[in-house]
Parts: structure tokens; C-alpha cells; sequence
């Protein structure tokens, strides 16, 4: 017999004599009960603590797990050390713990106080600790983590304590597989418990058209800049008046990117309580306040991988915009009530019908959030601006309400058409395809037929003053060509208010009162 088996031999030997040791197996025992139920990985390592301090006496613990992708070992503490190391992570290499990893086999200094062979050695010394014992954690052969008791006195710990902390560190070893597994298969609950979350917001989510409709020389420039951005993953800043179709251009950026695959999850920030934004937005832990009666998956835990738009953005609070600008920087949150840094990859599209530049002047939007959003502007153009597309969506709309409610409309009056071309339209296709819909309803024939009785309370009934507004429209026009062909100088021989005939001060207050911006 060589040596090696000899050494081997007297081992087992060893532990047999330990387990027969009716003290040390109702230790073992109890150890097992306490810890293999425990699949919490904190729970776990406070039991352990708990249990193994009935057989040795001990004035610190800590267990360290080896993470291989970054190589180093992170500790989990107790007791005296709890204070020392917080989430501490050690490298490998020229650490007590690493020393433990790569021999396989235990370690014993009985006093720091006149030895320290590791970096980590002056560490503990420093923190009172003056003997330590570390046992490694073996599963499935290979060295998951070690197992670490330290005194406030020499010699402590015995080489015949060893083989008892072996065993002890066998079911440690399982119980933290254990654990690990119970966590992988909660990921992957969590994770499709959050996908499922996603179809429903997807399902639940209204479009107001199905596609996007005109031929308007506005709407194709806007749609040229949505086939240019879609293809990155920059944030998109899409302006425009109510009903001008904002949604509907996220969800085309969102179809057309490479993130089609994943979610594109809505929020509209105007219908979420102050109070409840940051809730919505990043989620919370069960009992983070009153209420809170389970965990709640916020709107960037679900769009992660894919796409969140961000509707009227501008009537975010305060508060919330702080933490959206760090979820934009960083890519990390933590649910409200939760310590947890959760990291998402989004691609976030906003949209907002204020003016940002003058909410950021008056301290109600948050510079820094809006040069962190306005990385690629789209402004869409109101439907007065884009009058060749109303015949167009008034048949789409005709026939998307006919089919819903029954109806046989095969044509639409020219009567229609040009009161719905002389209208000024103040809530833009979102009151078309409502003006339409009305109209449908009250259609009994093939023909429809629109009459100013369709128009609501809060709108202009068309009139001759909606035809005066050709004037307005016809100027606003005839300035923009100017100022393009002047390459928008104002001043001077060749500018545009010489050509105009008027002072250039005339021209700004014209520009601003017809909302001209180059």
C-alpha cells in the first residue's frame, strides 16, 4: 500500500469513528434538517451559522462562493464579520479563500498575530480576528466555495476538527446546489410569468390605426425618418399635437428594429398617480407600502430586450424623472421597497405634444433628461398641415367602422370630402376617425355623409371662417419657401424679409404666431 493510500486509509477511518460518534451524527443530522429546506441563499448561510456554532465555537463565519466569470471569490458573512464584509468580493489569486479553491484541501492559521502568509491574513488581523480554519465546499468534485470560521484567539481551531467540518461542509455543498437550482427555475418563472405579462400588454394595448396612411410629402419625410432610426438602437424623441399619431410611430420604429421580437410596452405618464409612477414604471417588492399585497413587475422589467414608449413624457414629476434618467445612463433600477439592482436592456421612444424647451426653462423638466431623450427628434405634422391625406383616411376609417358595425357604405359624398378638407382639425386624425365612426353610425345608406351635427361640442363646426384659415396657411407656406431659398437668413439684401417686403422683426413675430421653426 503506498503512502498516499496509506493516508487515504487512516482518513476513512476517521470519519467512520466521527459518524459513529452519536453526538456528532445528531449534529450532522440537525445540520441537514435545518439547511436542506432553506432555498434562500441568505437564509441558508444564517442556519448554517446557527447550527455549527453548537458543535465548534466560533467568533466570525463567512462562506465564500467562486463566481468563474469574474474570478473571484464573493463572501456572504455573519456574525463579527458582517460589518467587515458586506457583498466583499477577493480575487483568487493570493487570498486565503483562493489558496483553499485551487489546493482543494483545507487551511489553519492558529495566529495571525505571528504569521500572515495572504493579503487577506492582515485584513482579518486588523478586525480582531486572530485564528481561522477554512474548509472547501466540494460539489460534484469541484470547488464551489469555501467554508470559513475565524477566533478572536490562537489556536482555536485543531486538525481534528477538520474532519467534522468535511461533513458539515458536504451538506453545505448540496444545500447550496440546491438553492442555486431553486433560484435558476424562480429566473425562469419570474421570466415568463413576465413574457405572459408582456403578450397581455401587447394584447391589451389599443391602436388607433392599423397602418399608417397618406401620401402627404410631410408624412413621407417623417416616414424616412423612421426607416432611418429604426435600424439603430438610438433613443427617439417623436413631438407632435394630440392625435397626430405618435403612437402609432413608435410602434413603426419598434416593427421595423431589430428588437421586433421582444415587447413594445406603452406607458402613458398622465394616467399614472403621482404617487404610483415610480411603481408602474420599475415595479415594487411585496409590502414596499400600503397595498402592496404581492411583487409587481414594472413596465422596464417587462420591455427588457425590447422596446418602452414613454407617452406625454413631459408630464412626468420631478421625482420620477430623476430615476428615468438613471435607468437611461446606467441601464439599472431597483424595485421601490427592494435593495436589488435589477439591469434592463430597452430601447426607449418618447413622445410629448409640450414644449420641452420651455418646461426645462420654467424647472419643470429635467435638462439633463431632455438632452438624455431629444438624441433623435421626429416631429410629426399636424393633419391641417397634411390635407391631401384626408380623403385617404376618411376611406380607411369608412371601411374599418363599416365592417365593425355592419354597415354597406360603397362610396363617400364630395360633399364630405371638402367639409372635412375646410375643417382645421384641433384633435387631428384621433377626431377624424371619430368624426368618421360617428358618421358611420348614423349612416342608412351606401353613401355616407358628413354634416356639421357630426362635429363635437368642443371642436370649430366647419364654416367660412375654417376657409379664411386658407389665408394663414397660404402665408405660412409662402414664408417657408422664402426662408428655404434664403437658407433661413433673415437679415440683409438677399434675406428673407427683403424679399418679403417686410422689417425682419415683422417676419419673427409672424414666424412665431404661425409656429414657423426651422
Amino acid at each position: 500500500m503506498s503512502k498516499r493510500d496509506h493516508l487515504e486509509s487512516n482518513k476513512d477511518k476517521r470519519i467512520s469513528r466521527l459518524l459513529e460518534s452519536q453526538e456528532n451524527y445528531r449534529i450532522i443530522l440537525e445540520i441537514n434538517n435545518s439547511i436542506i429546506t432553506k432555498l434562500n441563499l441568505k437564509d441558508l448561510f444564517l442556519s448554517i451559522a446557527q447550527v455549527v456554532n453548537e458543535k465548534l465555537p466560533f467568533d466570525a463565519s463567512a462562506i465564500a462562493l467562486y463566481k468563474p466569470d469574474k474570478d473571484v471569490l464573493e463572501l456572504y458573512a455573519f456574525g463579527k464579520l458582517m460589518k467587515l464584509l458586506p457583498g466583499v468580493e477577493l480575487p483568487r489569486e493570493g487570498s486565503h479563500v483562493g489558496w483553499v479553491l485551487d489546493n482543494k484541501k483545507h487551511l489553519i492559521a492558529s495566529d495571525l498575530s505571528k504569521e500572515q502568509r495572504f493579503f487577506t491574513d492582515k485584513i482579518l488581523f486588523e478586525e480582531g480576528i486572530i485564528s481561522y480554519i477554512v474548509t472547501p465546499l466540494m460539489s460534484r468534485e469541484k470547488v464551489i466555495g469555501t467554508l470559513n470560521l475565524g477566533g478572536e484567539t490562537p489556536n482555536k481551531f485543531q486538525e481534528i476538527d477538520v474532519d467534522f467540518l468535511s461533513l458539515v461542509a458536504k451538506q453545505i455543498a448540496l444545500a447550496i446546489d440546491n438553492a442555486r437550482s431553486h433560484e435558476e427555475i424562480r429566473k425562469l418563472k419570474d421570466q415568463l410569468e413576465m413574457e405572459n405579462l408582456s403578450l397581455k400588454e401587447e394584447i391589451k394595448t389599443e391602436h388607433n390605426f392599423e397602418e399608417i396612411i397618406g401620401e402627404s410629402k410631410v408624412l413621407r419625410e417623417v416616414l424616412r425618418q423612421v426607416e432611418m432610426v429604426a435600424k439603430t438602437d438610438s433613443t427617439v424623441l417623436i413631438r407632435g399635437d394630440t392625435g397626430t399619431g405618435k403612437e402609432q410611430i413608435s410602434r413603426a420604429i419598434h416593427n421595423l428594429s431589430m428588437r421586433n421580437q421582444r415587447p413594445l410596452i406603452k406607458v402613458n405618464c398622465p394616467a399614472i398617480p403621482p404617487g404610483l409612477i415610480e411603481s408602474e414604471l420599475f415595479g415594487h417588492e411585496k409590502g414596499a407600502f400600503t397595498g402592496a399585497l404581492t411583487k409587481k413587475i414594472g413596465k422596464f422589467e417587462l420591455a427588457d430586450g425590447g422596446t418602452i414608449f414613454l407617452d406625454e413624457l413631459g408630464d412626468l414629476p420631478l421625482e420620477a424623472q430623476a430615476k428615468l434618467l438613471r435607468v437611461l445612463q446606467e441601464r439599472e433600477f431597483e424595485r421601490v421597497g427592494g435593495t436589488e439592482t435589477h439591469k434592463v436592456d430597452v430601447r426607449v421612444i418618447s413622445a410629448t405634444n409640450r414644449d420641452l424647451e420651455i418646461t426645462v426653462k420654467e424647472g419643470r423638466f429635467r435638462a439633463d433628461l431632455y438632452y438624455r431623450l431629444n438624441v433623435f427628434p421626429i416631429a410629426l405634422p399636424n393633419l391641417k398641415e397634411r390635407k391631401e391625406d384626408i380623403p385617404l383616411l376618411t376611406r380607411y376609417f369608412t371601411q374599418k367602422y363599416a365592417i365593425k358595425l355592419g354597415r354597406e357604405i360603397k362610396s363617400i359624398s364630395e360633399g364630405a370630402i371638402e367639409t372635412l378638407k375646410n375643417y382645421s382639425w384641433p384633435g387631428n386624425i384621433r377626431e377624424l376617425e371619430n368624426i368618421v365612426e360617428r358618421a358611420v353610425i348614423f349612416s342608412t345608406g351606401e353613401t355616407l355623409h358628413i354634416n356639421k351635427n357630426l362635429f363635437g361640442s368642443l371642436s370649430e363646426t366647419p364654416s367660412t371662417e375654417d376657409k379664411l384659415l386658407k389665408l394663414e396657411e397660404n402665408e405660412r407656406e409662402h414664408i417657408i419657401k422664402v426662408l428655404n431659398q434664403t437658407n433661413w437668413k433673415i437679415h440683409g439684401d438677399k434675406g428673407a424679409a427683403k424679399i418679403l417686403g417686410i422689417n425682419p422683426n415683422t417676419l419673427r413675430s409672424r414666424m412665431g404666431k404661425l409656429g414657423i421653426r426651422k
